[in-house]
């Protein structure tokens, strides 16, 4: 039987440093991030709530403009934040029992929408529409600027959060790429036969016969076996239980459990991450490779030849 090469698994004194260096680059990143991102998207919000409010005269004609309004996704969107709290677009098509939100624009489906946001809408921003008046100026500008303000925090979260994963991604194609990879085309890869070869990696693809699960990126590494790798970036010390253990430590479990020992799988992490999440996401027998550190990775590839 073939001695694989296995991952380095790191102790408590290696993974404080490196939770210290990652936090340290997150801090940099924030600080230096555009001053002009967030009035950005608060601009483009606010035009959208204003829009809103004008073609359905100040939300008391909903009921008459509801199929127009949410024939447009921003306002659309723009609609879903007048609820208190706002609801979310997944959210929305529960409740008004709708598969898609390309059914919002139906009859049926509008006047339930329209029943919904009645019911939840936000009495404090919108006082008006229960006392069944016109807004004064102030109340309507107060009222754009809240809700555009909680749609611009939402919407560069969001932001944040797939630039940060899509520039991971990047680097990690760069430096496989840099050290004689060739990147081919995505597959659905059912069996070992069917992931890239030796020297070559893929983008997003997804791995298992049956129920499979999707890898950021999947390497053929040198000794024929499969390497998974998931790119995950938290801002926070509770999200990393969700981004490391609960999604990437479970689809390597999944996927050891479907190839056996032909796949190893690894993340490669950046942000604010918990040692003891770390230490449990190894235990389970993920690799883990920093950001900041992507020699690591490629030590590795270099160990399976």
């Amino acid at each position: 039987m073939t001695d694989f090469a296995t991952p380095t698994f790191w102790g408590a004194d290696q993974l404080d440093e490196d939770i210290a260096t990652a936090i340290e680059n997150f801090r940099q990143e924030r600080y230096s991030e555009s001053a002009d991102l967030y009035p950005g998207f608060f601009e483009k919000v606010q035009a959208n709530l204003e829009t809103l409010l004008e073609q359905t005269i100040d939300l008391a004609d909903l009921t008459e403009n509801a199929q127009e309004v949410l024939k447009k996704p921003k306002l659309t969107e723009a609609l879903r934040y007048v609820a208190a709290p706002p609801i979310s677009a997944d959210d929305l098509k529960t409740l008004v029992d709708a598969t898609s939100t390309k059914q919002f624009s139906d009859d049926k489906v509008s006047k339930r929408i329209v029943e919904t946001i009645q019911a939840t809408l936000d009495k404090h921003r919108f006082p008006w529409v229960l006392e069944g008046r016109s807004p004064t100026p102030d109340e309507k500008n107060a009222a754009i600027i809240a809700s555009a303000a909680l749609m611009a925090t939402r919407q560069i979260e969001t932001y944040r959060r797939n630039q940060a994963k899509k520039m991971q991604e990047a680097a990690v194609k760069a430096a496989l790429i840099a050290h004689g990879f060739q990147e081919v085309h995505r597959r659905f890869i059912r069996t070992v036969k069917d992931a890239p070869s030796p020297g070559e990696f893929c983008g997003e693809s997804k791995l298992g016969a049956q129920r499979p699960r999707k890898a950021d990126i999947v390497v053929g590494l040198w000794d024929s076996r499969i390497m998974s790798i998931e790119c995950k970036v938290s801002n926070s010390a509770t999200n990393s239980v969700k981004r490391l253990n609960n999604d990437a430590a479970a689809k390597a479990e999944f996927w050891r459990g479907h190839f056996g020992d032909f796949v190893t799988s690894t993340a490669v992490i950046s942000g604010v991450f918990k040692r003891l999440n770390i230490e449990a996401a190894q235990k389970s027998g993920l690799m883990i490779v920093w950001a900041h550190r992507l020699s690591d990775l490629t030590d590795f590839i270099d160990r399976t030849k």
